[in-house]
């Protein structure tokens, strides 16, 4: 099955002998670039629709075409790696990135262009997945918190950056720089990765049947998040959610889709896959009004929005290093219910948000925010995938991504719904209060205790049907 030869290890075993911070420094890296690839393009779209000729509709799929398929692809991509080796996936998925970060930056037309960034995402997927799993199985399960902390806070902290780096990038560089600047950070960590990450097995392709569960899953996944990203403009088009439904059922009710819930039972994980969506949520919900209150309702220019905003992640990437270690020190929920409802407070402090408000009244209270979000982040990680059955890690790592990306997207659809129901003068404060409460429900979810790790039945038989090529 895992085309072990003499003294290999099993298909994504790392051998327990030591812990291999540079592996969860791969990790930390790798996180920081594929997140920042989320958010860094959207300030060169207006450059790259005049450079290439063609419509802002038309270059806004510069960055669809990377962030589909990397949300749609997480869970079959979960279950393929549970089956096959982690090092060769990582140094494909890696290299795959890089050279399409290359092909974009090189675009000469907007087809090339997509065509890159599509099969970027494809490979991003790969990497939101074995980074949490490259972590938790680089160390020791006393240095959980502190190695789940590094993918958790640099993640985050390259999407929240992405605008500013990308920004300055344009200024003095151009919009090919954008696609350009993350290709070092790559080489590094593909010249580490390769150094130091021991042999596992090799990769295995799909058969017909991972085929078609990957498209029904990939649909119905892409049905969504379409719906929550016209839901922007017109909370009408949350209906479009429902069709959904019948793709993501059928899936779930088949061989590929019972070993994820299996897995997700066996690990108690339910409630904490709610916490992240309801914090990325909360998050998510809590920067779009921010950021569309201050520049169009009091007139802060574009630099002072941003610099204020930047208080959260600042206070999240200062929070992150101490979460880590004190969820290795007192455990990681306590940490974690700690972090949330920090959040939670913050969010809560900004719902008066009105004209009135200094730059500093909001800078202090997104700092309070970040600080709660950076200690949640590494032990939530730490407390979900060390919970996780040995067998269905990379499983269980797909749906905490897949639930943090819905909660991002998430946010700002239901934000803008609920500020166009509120009166003309309460939209801000509905909004604000939304993210709120979504932060709010996510303490008594972290609370709650699953249960421990237990072998399914079906692991072996799972995974082999998986892998099987």
């Amino acid at each position: 099955m895992s085309d072990n030869g003499r003294g290999a290890e099993p298909a994504g075993h790392i051998p327990e002998a030591g812990d291999r911070w540079l592996l969860v420094a791969v990790a930390g890296m790798l996180a920081f670039v594929a997140m920042l690839d989320m958010n860094i393009v959207n300030i060169a779209l207006a450059a790259i629709s005049d450079s290439l000729d063609v419509s802002a509709a038309t270059a806004q799929w510069a960055v669809l075409a990377y962030q589909l398929p990397v949300v749609a692809l997480l869970l079959p991509v979960g279950r393929w790696l549970d089956g096959v080796g982690h090092r060769a996936a990582l140094l494909v998925a890696a290299g795959g990135f890089t050279l399409c970060s290359a092909l974009a930056a090189a675009a000469p037309w907007v087809a090339w262009l997509i065509a890159a960034r599509l099969a970027q995402g494809v490979f991003g997927a790969v990497l939101f997945v074995l980074m949490p799993v490259l972590a938790i199985r680089s160390v020791r399960p006393e240095a959980r918190g502190r190695a789940m902390s590094v993918p958790a806070t640099l993640g985050p902290l390259g999407a929240v950056t992405g605008p500013a780096v990308g920004g300055l990038l344009l200024d003095h560089l151009g919009w090919r720089a954008v696609f350009l600047v993350k290709i070092p950070v790559c080489l590094l960590a593909l010249v580490v990765a390769w150094r130091a990450m021991p042999k596992d097995g090799r990769l295995r392709s799909l058969d017909g049947r991972a085929l078609v569960d990957t498209a029904l899953v990939a649909s119905g996944v892409t049905v969504l998040l379409v719906s929550l990203t016209l839901a922007y403009d017109a909370p009408v088009w949350l209906l479009l959610a429902l069709a959904a439904v019948p793709p993501l059922w059928w899936w779930l009710r088949g061989p590929s889709g019972r070993p994820v819930t299996g897995a997700l039972r066996a690990s108690g994980a339910y409630p904490a896959h709610g916490a992240v969506l309801g914090l990325a949520a909360g998050f998510a919900a809590m920067h779009y009004v921010a950021a569309l209150h201050l520049q169009r309702d009091t007139g802060f220019t574009a630099t002072a929005t941003g610099l204020t905003l930047l208080a959260f992640p600042l206070g999240m990437g200062f929070a992150g290093p101490v979460g880590g270690r004190l969820a290795d020190r007192y455990g990681a929920r306590p940490v974690a219910v700690a972090g949330a409802a920090l959040t939670a407070v913050g969010l809560l402090l900004l719902v008066p948000l009105d004209d009135g408000w200094s730059l500093p009244d909001i800078a202090w209270r997104l700092a309070l925010a970040g600080l709660g979000m950076g200690l949640n982040g590494g032990p939530t990680q730490a407390l979900v995938m060390g919970s996780a059955p040995r067998e269905r890690t990379a499983t269980v790592a797909s749906t905490l991504q897949l639930a943090r990306s819905l909660g991002f997207t998430l946010g700002p659809a239901l934000a803008t719904a609920a500020w166009g129901l509120a009166a003309p003068d309460g939209g801000v404060t509905a909004g604000l209060a939304l993210a709120a409460v979504a932060a709010c429900a996510a303490v008594p979810l972290i609370s709650l205790r699953g249960r421990t790790a237990t072998p399914l039945p079906d692991d072996k038989t799972d995974a082999a049907s998986a892998a099987r090529p």
